[in-house]
């Protein structure tokens, strides 16, 4: 009986060490700040007084949960809040994970989601005093406007030989989603230099914070810089090519031949209407009303196409078309020859940089409060769940138990509303291909066209009409790129591929008339565009 009680003893013991050893590292030590929200900012937040600030926050619930969050309620409003942390937190040792949701309720179209982790500010510094101007250690989150569309990793580190603090942004971020779905971003600083970027768990981005190729300036100065003082000689020629000076203009060179002539050879087109303009009054239109003549000048009635124009070649006075001047040869000027005294690309000398430094690692300063300042033209983000861990797996665990149970209800409800609204097969690919899209554009050998690339795809997703034609000269810009990476060949501008606008007539309550009647309105409208087309051609 001893022995069994012992060996039940020593087994519930060895348990307990299994227990403590798994939990080890998810205990509460490797949390060093939660932010859930549950409770009511006010008191534990400072809002910013600052003029700047007028936006107003508000302790509200994530649309269709029952979870709180932080939330920008107005729009076109700048905003500033800031907690201070108990303690502040080291960047320079172990592993640190920054992490956050944001929830986009309205959509993004020009605005930031992101947080300031502030480094300690000078003395006398008070939390109702934050603002764009209060430094910072690392700026993480979305940021969306125009062609701007990234998650932003800023990193700000002191110089040791000027003392200057530094912005270093990291290269090639990824985009933000573009739903109006929770996101969780994770930033995880590693003790071996890493920085790794993830959205919704899934790893989006690596860098090295010490790699040049990661980070724009990098955070090693280059070793040597031109020298400031240095002069081009003036007798320092860099002209590669120069006109002939033996060069002579021929002597059957016209310089005053113009580039178009009218062409000699055509003819009238037969039925020409010569005595009628092109657009006559609408005589259907009528004075308004409320028209005032002293106040808004004499009435006159709108113009309308002649239809008479619309089954004739032609109205109006007829002109010879102009065509092009074989003679044509525009302004001489001598060929280019090789420059005999060219000495190339002048250059300052280099110097010894007298700001370069070397680290094994970066000195980060310590994160002393949490901020929040943001300008955004767009209401209804929801900030929830922050969280500053020294523990991936705890970080893990948020994004497990907070964020995964509200994004998987929200996206299973967007997939009940699309299909209650109709939202047919082709919608759905359309989205598909431009969340790819966005992903393309994420591609590092993409980087210098992804402005371009990302004005084409807003341009797609504003304008219905637009979406064909822009897709088409998206992938046409992909596939070029691409060919000329495999191909070789210089490096030139990415081409620009225009898409022209198809017009779209507006539905309004004065588009009044029977059926036959807008019919006949419209198969007139085509007619006069068949006839200005046909008088372009001849």
């Amino acid at each position: 009986m001893m022995m069994g009680r012992f060996a039940l003893l020593l087994l519930a013991f060895a348990s307990l060490q299994l227990f403590c050893v798994a939990d080890d590292d998810n205990n509460d030590d490797d949390v060093v700040f939660y932010e859930s929200f549950e409770e009511s900012f006010e008191g534990r937040w400072i809002v910013s007084n600052k003029d700047d600030y007028k936006g107003l926050w508000k302790h509200s619930k994530s649309k269709g949960h029952e979870d709180y969050g932080l939330l920008v309620s107005e729009k076109a409003r700048k905003y500033a809040i800031v907690k201070v942390v108990d303690e502040p937190v080291s960047l320079k040792d172990g592993t640190t994970v920054l992490q956050f949701e944001t929830r986009l309720q309205s959509g993004l179209e020009c605005g930031g989601a992101y947080i300031k982790f502030l480094r300690p500010q000078e003395a006398g510094w008070k939390p109702e005093e934050f603002d764009n101007e209060s430094p910072y250690s690392i700026m993480f989150g979305p940021d969306k406007c125009g062609t701007t569309n990234k998650v932003h990793f800023i990193f700000k580190h002191k110089n040791p030989k000027n003392g200057e603090y530094v912005e270093h942004h990291l290269k090639y971020p990824p985009s933000v989603p573009s739903d109006k779905l929770t996101h969780v971003y994770t930033a995880t600083l590693k003790r071996d230099k890493e920085v790794k970027i993830m959205i919704d768990g899934e790893e989006k981005k690596k860098a090295n914070l010490l790699v040049a190729e990661d980070f724009d300036p990098p955070l090693i100065p280059a070793k040597t810089i031109p020298d400031p003082d240095d002069r081009k000689p003036e007798d320092w020629d860099d002209k590669e090519k120069i006109p002939d000076p033996n060069a002579v203009k021929p002597d059957d060179w016209d310089e005053d031949a113009p580039m178009e002539i009218e062409d000699e050879e055509a003819v009238k087109p037969e039925g020409w209407l010569d005595d009628e303009p092109e657009e006559i009054d609408d005589p259907e239109a009528t004075k308004p009303e409320d028209w005032d003549d002293e106040e808004d000048g004499v009435w006159e009635p709108p113009k309308m196409y002649n239809p008479k124009c619309a089954i004739a070649p032609g109205c109006g006075e007829w002109k010879r078309p102009m065509k092009s001047n074989s003679a044509y040869k525009g302004k001489w000027s001598p060929p280019l020859i090789d420059n005999p005294n060219y000495k190339g690309v002048w250059k300052a000398r280099e110097i010894p940089n007298p700001n370069y430094f070397e680290l094994d690692k970066p000195d980060f300063e310590p994160i002393a409060a949490i901020g929040i300042e943001i300008w955004t033209m767009q209401e209804g983000i929801l900030f929830d769940n922050i969280v500053i861990a020294k523990n991936e797996k705890v970080a893990k665990s948020y994004r497990e138990t907070k964020w995964k149970p509200k994004f998987e209800i929200e996206k299973e409800r967007q997939q009940a509303e699309e299909e209650a609204s109709g939202l047919d097969f082709l919608e759905s690919i359309k989205r598909k291909v431009f969340n790819a899209l966005y992903q393309i554009a994420d591609i590092p050998f993409l980087s210098n066209y992804k402005p371009q690339i990302l004005d084409h795809i807003k341009k797609a997703e504003k304008q219905p009409n637009l979406t064909m034609g822009v897709l088409v000269s998206t992938v046409a810009i992909i596939l070029t790129i691409f060919l000329k990476l495999i191909f070789g060949g210089k490096n030139q501008q990415c081409p620009r591929i225009e898409t022209k606008p198809v017009p779209v007539v507006a539905e309004t309550s004065d588009d009044q008339g029977s059926d036959g009647e807008k019919v006949e309105k419209a198969e007139k409208n085509e007619a006069a565009a068949a006839a200005r087309r046909r008088r372009r051609e001849t």
